[in-house]
């Protein structure tokens, strides 16, 4: 395992490529690549770019919207075969997206568009070897943000996932992890091909209804139990990035490079607690 920045730490403030630079000069193992910006500037020049800094790409975003009308979709999915592509040549087959935990559409409904969508989504990435990570959100807020409550467990969103093709599995972020209730022995039960890739943040200690996704602490800081999340991932052999993903904590008020060094120091810190650093 190894820790990668993330672009949400630092709110977006270093552009690809010098974001690569920045992760580099901090001291992380690997980096969060900008699929647009990497595209654009092409398979051999992303790979020269990560091989001279020695950054492991870790995971790429999703980059068809799955979210609004058919035609919107279609349209994405046209354009995904070559970011596909993309991402087994640079070495980062691993793609990563999220799904909101409530909808303004009936459960039973969304749910079978969604799966729809991303068997449609698993045979192109399969033609890449690419997988694609779900990630479940998990605090009471954002379940309750809409009329219809949508899949927000860990274990269900595994099996959703499961059931939209062989390639796709979990973001585990252990933020939502924490809130939605998983435990260890989730993690182990996913097992190594049941996750795809990983973000951190540390959750404070707040009643469920006044808990906020965009304020969370850094690894370290809160009541998350880290022994239990690493550790569970050491005993699949979970071998990729730990991508910090920290909302507010007053880091975008802060220089970039302080703040990918004070996730980076909390991750470190974690990981060699939990022995898996």
């Amino acid at each position: 395992m190894y820790v990668s920045l993330n672009s949400v730490t630092i709110s977006n403030r270093a552009p690809w490529p010098e974001f690569a630079h920045l992760a580099q000069r901090v001291g992380y193992g690997g980096v969060d690549v900008n699929l647009g910006k990497a595209l654009d500037e092409g398979v051999d020049s992303t790979r020269a770019l990560l091989a001279e800094l020695k950054l492991k790409p870790a995971a790429l975003p999703f980059p068809v919207e799955f979210r609004k009308d058919e035609a919107v979709f279609q349209e994405g999915l046209k354009r995904l075969e070559r970011a596909a592509q993309f991402a087994r040549a640079i070495g980062c087959p691993r793609m990563v997206t999220w799904i909101m935990p409530s909808s303004d559409t009936p459960k039973a409904e969304l749910r079978k568009t969604y799966q729809a969508r991303f068997q449609a989504v698993s045979e192109v990435l399969r033609r890449s070897e690419v997988c694609l990570g779900l990630e479940f959100v998990g605090p009471l807020n954002s379940r309750k943000r809409s009329p219809h409550e949508f899949i927000w467990r860990m274990d269900e969103m595994l099996e959703f996932a499961q059931e939209c093709g062989p390639n796709l599995g979990l973001l585990l972020d252990s933020w939502h992890w924490h809130h939605a209730g998983a435990t260890p022995a989730d993690i182990v039960s996913a097992g190594k091909r049941g996750i795809v890739h990983v973000h951190l943040a540390d959750a404070p200690k707040l009643p469920p209804e006044e808990i906020r996704d965009n304020e969370r602490l850094l690894p370290g800081e809160g009541v998350i139990d880290w022994n239990g999340f690493l550790g569970a991932l050491k005993k699949i052999g979970y071998e990729d990035g730990l991508s910090p993903e920290i909302f507010g904590r007053g880091l975008k008020d802060m220089p970039a490079e302080e703040a990918a060094r004070l996730a980076l120091k909390g991750s470190l810190e974690v990981m060699r607690k939990a022995g898996v650093a």
